[in-house]
């Protein structure tokens, strides 16, 4: 059995949000044609859309944007200047944007490259599997600013993913996706999930500094478009993943194989059942092979893709609130919004739905996809067989909560929330005055002594 009070000491070594997101896209080399560069600055500064973007989704520190139309002027610029990202629309005239990718890495190695294209069948025939490798990521370009968003926070996920998933407990998403169609559309909508989820745990912070600090645990989204790529992420980051979104028809070495997506999920569901992997595939016949798989299913021919996407994500990948179910028939009893509602539900909920979430992670997920990384850690570790009985869970539970959020008080001016105030705030405030008072006396004893 678990030490109780040296697990609840634990909760209180709550994450330094400062080490996360270290590296940053500061400044985006943009290179297109004359004429895209026209209708760029004719259709409003991109810099504009983006910030307007970043404020909405209430990030901040949005990247500056240098628009180009001359390749030797960029590669001085990339010489005179820190350029973070280079993004490469793939209509540049006599211009190959590939060729001009593979010149820039050849001396800027470690600069990442993003190439643009419109959607069009031949352009799709045209990008081979060496194409590829020369760039980091290929996306299909119909001029809005909040593909620009994703592309930048996809490629910030990835210099961050090591430091943030792996040492600090950050969560992530895998998204295994071949086609640059799909995947163009998917990735702002997924961040959009996850920023307006990120807005809503941003209120357990107790001011404006510590609910900005908390948009840095936002989970991240790591993509990959081939199976070997999907399992080296996967087997990197699995005990620190939300959830999978995978494509059913992707290559597997160099060919294309119609039951890759199955065989991602059999490996996963084989290290951890209760893992969330929602299958995309345009063939709706393999509906029935995904639910017998224990996924779910969104058919990618259906009018409401995006729509299906979003409704699977909230609800299998622990956003939203809390839902306790019962377990039998696994209908709603409960629903928690914050941590306040679920510390106080967890007392009251019937003893096999508090065993049913136990088992599945359930608490520790919820958690950790709210960016409270240290609770996580500790709830994840913990078994209704570690306790004498239930009730010992339930209140271990509550009083981790309860202890973790009183140790986030310390120190801190907090603004007044009626949603998310509790009684310690006030017990705080009273020990605090009878300590003082009880060393104001010890002075005046000491005095008359």
């Amino acid at each position: 059995m678990h030490n109780k009070h040296q697990l609840i000491a634990n909760s209180y070594s709550d994450t330094s949000y400062e080490e996360l997101m270290r590296k940053r896209i500061h400044k985006v080399l943009l290179l297109c044609s004359r004429y895209d560069a026209f209708y760029l600055e004719d259709d409003g500064r991109i810099e504009e859309k983006i910030f307007d973007e970043y404020t909405s989704l209430n990030l901040s520190q949005p990247p500056e944007f240098l628009i180009l139309t001359n390749p030797e002027e960029a590669y001085q610029r990339l010489i005179d200047e820190t350029i973070d990202l280079i993004i490469i629309m793939y209509d540049m005239g006599d211009i190959d944007p590939f060729n001009l990718a593979t010149i820039i890495k050849e001396n800027h190695p470690k600069s990442p490259i993003v190439v643009l294209t419109p959607f069009s069948r031949e352009v799709n025939l045209f990008i081979h599997q060496s194409h590829k490798a020369i760039v980091d990521y290929i996306f299909s370009w119909l001029g809005n600013a909040d593909l620009l968003l994703a592309i930048i926070k996809l490629i910030e996920d990835k210099m961050n993913a090591e430091n943030d998933i792996l040492k600090i407990g950050v969560q992530g998403i895998l998204l295994v996706e071949d086609s640059i169609r799909f995947y163009s559309s998917y990735l702002p909508n997924l961040y959009k999930i996850i920023f307006q989820q990120s807005t809503e745990f941003m209120k357990e912070g107790l001011n404006i500094h510590q609910q900005m600090l908390k948009m840095r645990g936002r989970p991240k989204i790591l993509l990959a478009t081939s199976f070997e790529e999907a399992m080296e992420i996967y087997e990197k980051y699995k005990s620190n993943l939300l959830g999978v979104i995978t494509d059913i028809t992707y290559e597997i070495g160099e060919e294309k194989d119609r039951t890759a997506g199955f065989k991602l999920c059999k490996k996963i569901k084989k290290d951890d059942p209760y893992m969330p992997v929602v299958m995309q595939s345009s063939e709706s016949e393999n509906r029935t092979r995904a639910e017998k798989m224990g996924a779910g299913f969104i058919d990618k021919s259906s009018d409401t893709l995006l729509q299906e996407l979003r409704y699977y994500v909230r609800k299998y990948f622990a956003f939203g609130d809390f839902i306790f179910v019962d377990p039998d028939n696994g209908h709603e009893i409960a629903r928690a919004a914050n941590l306040k509602e679920l510390r106080d539900l967890v007392l009251t909920i019937p003893d096999k739905t508090l065993n049913y979430h136990i088992s599945g992670n359930n608490f520790s997920k919820w958690l950790y996809a709210r960016a409270i990384f240290s609770v996580a850690r500790m709830f994840k570790s913990i078994h209704p067989e570690d306790f004498n009985n239930i009730d010992e869970v339930r209140r271990f539970i509550y009083d981790s909560i309860t202890y973790y959020r009183m140790h986030k008080t310390r120190g801190i001016i907090a603004s007044f929330n009626s949603d998310h105030f509790d009684d310690f705030f006030q017990l705080r405030t009273y020990w605090r005055c009878l300590h003082r008072r009880k060393r104001a006396w010890a002075c005046i004893y000491r005095f008359f002594d």
